[in-house]
């Protein structure tokens, strides 16, 4: 047994998410949302080293030799995978792992509405699902896919980099891609897939105009595509998805987008007031003819009123979901400010001696 898997033996049995391990610093765990060192002495460059360089292959090692950084994940069998990243800092080496459970949790389990089920069961279209680092974004999409799986006959490929939650056929024929080791990138991939037979496409990370644009024409020819964005709002996804595209190519860009997309759940993961674990937060948009109108005139900044107008279509605000979440005894008044979008609205609605934060 690899030395390191005493460290991945603690953070599951306290139920964390992370584990840091840097030169220059005591082992940390992300129990939470707050990161609690390890009792164990500040690791030396060459000693982490090698006990990080016993669990990666080969051909990560060279990698990162070469670039400074890596991606791939790791599992311990009977426990969970990781998805590590490697990075070179100013003390030395450095890495992260995140705990993916091997146990997909449903979307009923994990608390979140009825129309994420109806999303999984699109015939085509976009949907993305966004939120920050370490908001869930990845247990939300296995969530769903898992329900698609159950749900369905189809064809489901993903592309991720690495590969994160593993799932198996069921009602669907399951493909998992991992860009570095299948495939050479998310682009070259996506080109491939379209010639692959599939009914839905998961697509890890949309990380530059060419894999989005890909995307896109993936939707627009009759397939459901699912993927995410580091982006801490609906209305902030739309115009993330525009403005990463040149300029004179923008106008048409909304038009693609705007007949295309379906749903964006833009998630954060906010402590809850007891202390026991984190609850998810959600802003939803759906694409119904108003909202798709206004993407292809680029009046986004309507969309919000928009939002509040069509509940009865699957709308969440984020700052109505927040305080919901504050009225239902979950969250502290000061957790509800700090993470809305407009605070001084939610302060009003949550009290107004709320602390800044």
């Amino acid at each position: 047994m690899a030395q390191i898997n005493a460290f991945f033996k603690m953070l599951h049995e306290h139920s964390g998410s992370d584990l840091h391990l840097c030169t220059g610093s005591q082992p940390i765990m992300r129990l939470r949302g707050d990161l609690q060192r390890i009792k164990y002495k500040a690791f030396e460059d060459e000693e982490l080293r090698k006990l990080l360089y016993e669990i990666t292959p080969e051909d990560k090692i060279k990698v990162f030799e070469e670039c400074g950084d890596v991606d791939f994940a790791y599992e311990v069998p009977g426990m969970a995978r990781y998805r590590v990243n490697f990075f070179q800092q100013q003390r030395g080496i450095a890495a992260v792992f995140r705990e993916i459970p091997q146990t997909i949790l449903s979307l009923d389990i994990l608390g979140l509405p009825e129309c994420l089920k109806n999303m999984a069961m699109l015939d085509k279209g976009l949907v993305l699902v966004t939120g920050p680092t370490g908001s869930g974004k990845s247990t939300t999409l296995a969530a769903m896919m898992d329900y698609a799986n159950t749900n369905r006959k189809d064809h489901i490929l993903t592309i991720e980099d690495p590969i994160e939650f593993v799932h198996k056929n069921r009602g669907c024929l399951f493909n998992q891609r991992e860009v570095g080791r299948h495939t050479k990138s998310f682009k070259s991939a996506l080109r491939g897939a379209l010639r692959e037979d599939p009914d839905i496409i998961l697509v890890g990370e949309m990380r530059d105009y060419e894999t989005i644009a890909l995307a896109l024409e993936a939707a627009e020819t009759g397939h459901l595509v699912l993927s995410t964005l580091h982006t801490v709002s609906a209305v902030k996804t739309v115009d993330r998805i525009i403005e990463v595209f040149p300029e004179e190519m923008q106008s048409q860009v909304r038009t693609s987008f705007a007949d295309s997309f379906r749903a964006i759940v833009s998630q954060s993961l906010l402590k809850k007031k007891d202390g026991r674990g984190r609850v998810a937060a959600l802003d939803i948009l759906m694409g119904i003819p108003s909202v798709r109108n206004l993407i292809r005139k680029g009046d986004n900044h309507q969309i919000p009123s928009v939002m509040q107008t069509g509940k009865q279509h699957g709308m969440m605000p984020l700052d109505d979901h927040i305080t919901e979440l504050y009225e239902q005894g979950v969250i502290s008044a000061s957790v509800a400010v700090a993470h809305a979008l407009d605070k001084e609205k939610v302060r009003a609605r949550v009290g107004p001696d709320t602390p800044e934060m």
